[in-house]
């Protein structure tokens, strides 16, 4: 007897499903793809247990009668495709034949579905039909899948947490709505509304609904087109950025797919307006013949191949540099604006300036007794104070300003450190008794020792300094070094970020970021820790909620690392900035006493040695 055999197709459908239902999102996604597919115009999807409970997905497209019901879900059934022509000139979201036939295998199903003209309803467990009966003559679809993975328990240890399946499902939702902004979309958990389109085809309506309304205000339309694709679309101003590429949603012929190449083609337009490492929320719809295109290269249908993909390129990089530029012309005006709304600002509190200037006067220099009573002054009336004096300071006097005010040494400079020791208890290299020469293109300090000369990187010093006493103070965010702001600022996420961040709420109260909810997905910020960089206290706070949303799975000792590292790095003198001797000198002092004086935060180094030696060998006074 023969070893090969046929499986049985229980079996068969069963291994499909490994491939097609990876999760609840799975399901979601095929379910709803072939409810465009059928021509609605308003689709349903509601969840109970993120999915792995209940998926019903409600359509009003053109339904099937009672012999395609029962069809649809045997494997390889298929209304799209009739020969392998059709391969190549796809033009829906489903074709395999594979989805429902998968799905049925894994779960317990329950379809309704009329054309109109006949209605049945059809129960299924384990992908075996147990009931079929007539149904009401409401044209459209509506299925419901429960008890995934009843059948196959093993599967359900790898699925996350319910806020990680619905978050996939809820990013899925949105990239569809942003796809098909013609149809009205409707999410639902637990009858929780989590998203709602209306389907009338505005795109910035929809982006509205998802991003929030401030940031669908800042997005800029474009539209072009070559001898054989068009595109079309939003993208942020360079304003606007995110620290992710996944806020960058790129359709194909009405397919959401991942292109590298597509994005890195959307950055590359911004050209030198784009911060290094951010980019923007975009969403570019491409239209082009399906003979140019192959969606037939990965089961879950997101990646494509392109022809032509150069010209795509060029095109897409002309297309949304030119309008990024239209829209930077006018940068004066925006100043203009800025610039008026801090004035009033400013003159609100005016009456408050005159006991501010005489408490920053009297504690200029910033004793450690004098600091709590500072708290009491406000960012604003300390930064009109500030822009006053700043013209009688030098250059070189403004960044003495920001050591000495803006910023206190973990230790205390005037004590002594004779036998220094790392944070484990193991004696440390010891930092050389230096005297400086002077300043090499305000970049470099040049300093001297009985075994040779060192130049020391004034950025990456200061950065070790600040990062020291920030990784201290981010680990202790207490009550009396909070600082209330006189205006609260308000972030708007989508739905599926919005449930990391309640999630994840706990995480950010320990590294300063203090939210509350104000509404759907929306939160604001009444307070701040009073050391968060003077000035950069949003960029701050944006950048941690950006770290949460990324990298979710960090633990709190990486977040507060990543924020000491971040805020280090906010103000920290540059490159060709010229200090006095002075200034050197308390910048050697406050690196001396630093845990790790020799390496920044980001491990390059922040002193190197010439010794003696070397130098008299160069010169051929040694052999």
């Amino acid at each position: 007897m023969g070893h090969i055999h046929i499986m049985e197709d229980s079996l068969s459908n069963k291994i499909a499903a490994g491939e097609v239902v990876e999760r609840p999102t799975s399901v979601v996604k095929e379910l709803v793809e072939n409810a465009v597919d059928a021509g609605s115009t308003s689709i349903e999807i509601i969840l109970e247990e993120a999915g792995l409970t209940s998926i019903q997905v409600i359509d009003n497209g053109h339904g099937m009668d009672t012999e395609d019901a029962l069809v649809s879900f045997m494997r390889h059934a298929t209304s799209k495709i009739d020969n392998e022509h059709d391969l190549f000139r796809i033009k829906t979201l489903g074709f395999r034949g594979e989805a429902l036939a998968s799905i049925a295998s894994v779960s317990k199903v329950k379809l309704m579905t009329s054309n109109g003209e006949t209605g049945v309803e059809v129960y299924l467990e384990g992908g075996k039909v147990i009931e079929e009966k007539p149904a009401p003559l409401r044209k459209g679809t509506d299925i419901k899948v429960s008890q995934l993975f009843f059948n196959t328990p093993a599967r359900l240890k790898y699925m996350k947490t319910i806020q990680t399946e619905i978050g996939h499902t809820i990013d899925l939702i949105n990239r569809l709505a942003l796809c098909y902004p013609n149809i009205s979309f409707t999410l639902r958990h637990h009858d929780h509304e989590l998203l709602h389109t209306n389907g009338r085809g505005d795109l910035q309506q929809v982006l509205a609904a998802i991003y929030g309304i401030a940031n669908a205000k800042k997005m800029i339309p474009f539209n072009g087109e070559s001898a054989d694709y068009k595109i079309y679309g939003y993208t942020t101003i360079p304003e606007v950025t995110r620290a992710s590429k996944n806020y960058m949603s790129i359709f194909v012929n009405g397919r959401w797919v991942k292109h590298y190449t597509i994005q890195k083609a959307i950055i590359e337009s911004y050209h030198t307006f784009l911060p290094i490492g951010r980019a923007p929320i975009s969403v570019i719809h491409i239209e082009g013949d399906p003979h140019l295109t192959d969606v037939n290269v990965h089961p879950a249908k997101q990646q494509i191949r392109l022809s032509k993909e150069g010209e795509l390129m060029k095109l897409i990089e002309t297309t949304l540099h030119q309008a990024i530029r239209v829209k930077m012309q006018a940068p004066e005006v925006e100043q203009k604006k800025k610039k008026f709304a801090q004035t009033t600002e400013q003159t609100n509190f005016w009456k408050n300036i005159d006991y501010a200037s005489t408490k920053i006067e009297q504690y200029g220099d910033k004793p450690r007794a004098a600091q709590q009573e500072e708290k009491l002054i406000s960012p604003v009336v300390k930064e009109t104070i500030q822009n006053d004096e700043a013209e009688s300071f030098t250059e070189a006097e403004n960044w003495e300003d920001i050591v000495e005010r803006d910023f206190t040494p973990i230790h205390d400079p005037i004590q002594e450190v004779e036998q220094p020791m790392d944070e484990e208890g193991h004696y440390k290299e010891p930092f050389p008794d230096l005297e400086i020469i002077g300043q090499i293109h305000g970049t470099y300090i040049v300093a001297q020792s009985t075994d040779g000369f060192y130049l020391v990187d004034q950025h990456a010093a200061q950065e070790r300094i600040k990062y020291e006493f920030f990784k201290e103070k981010v680990g202790e965010v207490s009550a009396d070094e909070r600082q209330a702001l006189l205006l609260p600022l308000t972030f708007h996420y989508s739905a599926d970020e919005a449930l990391t961040l309640i999630e994840h709420r706990e995480q950010l109260v320990e590294v300063g970021v203090f939210l509350e909810e104000f509404g759907q997905n929306s939160f604001v910020i009444r307070e701040y820790p009073t050391w968060f960089p003077p000035g950069m206290e949003q960029e701050i706070i944006e950048d941690l909620i950006e770290q949460v949303l990324t990298e979710s799975k960090a633990s709190i000792k990486k977040l507060r690392e990543a924020a000491a590292i971040m805020m280090s790095c906010k103000k920290s003198i540059k490159a060709n900035h010229f200090l006095d001797q002075p200034q050197m000198v308390r910048l050697l002092d406050d690196l001396k006493l630093c845990d790790n004086p020799f390496t920044c935060p980001h491990g390059r180094p922040v002193i190197i040695h010439f010794r003696t030696y070397e130098i008299e060998k160069m010169f051929k006074r040694v052999m």
